[in-house]
């Protein structure tokens, strides 16, 4: 076979593999049975680049829920009642990403 023809050959493969690949479904736009929908998908605004004060100056009660991560030896405490209302927050230890998700 000449080159001409393995490029034909070829786009068809391609072609026949794209064409046969199984589709990913699609989310539905109506929650399952039984199930209370309160707000749309993605509605819930994650925290980008937050912004951290010492635990003395932090005004949430010394009995509240905290998400504590420690990494590279630096600590960081996530509130909850604040991830109740956000779920993720997007932050970085260094060089490091991480997101803290409630």
């Amino acid at each position: 076979m000449n080159r001409f023809t393995w490029i034909i050959v070829l786009v068809l493969a391609v072609w026949c593999a794209v064409t046969a690949a199984p589709s990913r479904a699609q989310p539905s736009e109506s929650p399952p049975e039984g199930v209370q929908q309160i707000l749309p998908r993605g509605e819930i605004p994650a925290v980008f680049d937050p912004t951290f004060v010492p635990a003395a100056e932090a005004k949430i009660p010394d009995d509240a829920w905290v998400l504590g991560v420690i990494l590279d030896g630096v600590a960081k405490a996530y509130s909850l009642n604040l991830l109740n209302h956000h779920e993720v927050v997007n932050d970085r230890f260094g060089a490091r990403a991480l997101a803290a998700v409630w």
